[in-house]
């Protein structure tokens, strides 16, 4: 039978920008190799698949190379998918069963989403060897959360400008390597890039799962839980954070771009 997908940029409201994911709400699972091909075919950062549960869907996320344990973008595009699509009604919170545990999301009245998801801060960590001559700029702090190492750099500047040797970064982390720095605009507190070509995603457009990161961080160093960060990828993306004890609530808009099927 065809297997439907729809494309939703996450992280934004306008097409064309944030994340790009794919949402397939399948009513009983295939074999997982099937799942990483659809997810290879799709050629997308994350891929996901919905199983309903008895008590909301079973989520799982896909890159074009392998599962992953956590993703924002995907989740955010998840959930609009199910409240655009009638799945759920716009009112109903999102449970999905994950391997990262029970994650929600709910609409708010501003018409963003905002998904409960775990913390995970960023301990001081000494920097890898050739770390500074991965990213090609010398890092101000450098900390390992559970799957990525977090950076800070000297300036937004810095943060939009460098251009990452890929092979050196990619064994430097379980997963990848997050840049952050102070906003220079009002509208933002930090900004971000994300690189995580271990997992098959050179850059990340806008993601989620790294401000579970770069929520606590920048919470300890402001003074403030309730943050605006702006991912400067070439898409850009806008994520709102905030820290409530081991918990971070991201909040994003997303827009559906596309719909299809698998015939094959």
């Amino acid at each position: 039978m065809p297997i439907e997908f729809v494309q939703v940029d996450a992280f934004t409201n306008r097409p064309f920008t944030g994340n790009p994911a794919a949402v397939c709400i399948l009513e009983e699972p295939p074999a997982d190799w099937q799942l990483q091909d659809i997810a290879r075919e799709m050629n997308l950062s994350e891929t996901a698949f919905l199983i309903p549960h008895s008590d909301g869907f079973d989520l799982r996320w896909f890159t074009p190379s392998t599962e992953v344990e956590l993703c924002g973008h995907a989740t955010l595009a998840s959930a609009h998918v199910l409240w655009e699509d009638g799945h759920l009604p716009a009112d109903q919170i999102a449970h999905f069963h994950t391997r990262s545990g029970l994650l929600t999301a709910r609409k708010l009245e501003d018409g963003w989403i905002e998904m409960d998801f775990p913390a995970t801060g960023a301990e001081a960590a000494d920097p890898p060897e050739n770390l500074a001559r991965a990213l090609r700029a010398e890092p101000v702090w450098v900390g390992r959360s559970r799957y990525d190492l977090l950076v800070e750099l000297a300036d937004e500047k810095t943060i939009r400008t460098i251009q990452p040797e890929f092979s050196l970064l990619s064994g430097m982390a379980p997963r990848g390597v997050i840049v952050t720095s102070p906003a220079i605009s009002e509208r933002f507190d930090f900004v971000s890039r994300f690189f995580a070509p271990r997992a098959g995603v050179p850059e990340d457009p806008a993601t989620g799962s790294a401000h579970c990161t770069l929520g606590p961080y920048w919470a300890g160093r402001l003074g403030r839980n309730d943050l605006m960060g702006y991912q400067v990828s070439e898409r850009g993306g806008t994520i709102r954070t905030r820290v409530d004890r081991d918990r971070v609530a991201l909040g994003g808009q997303a827009v559906t771009v596309l719909r299809g099927a698998f015939v094959a």
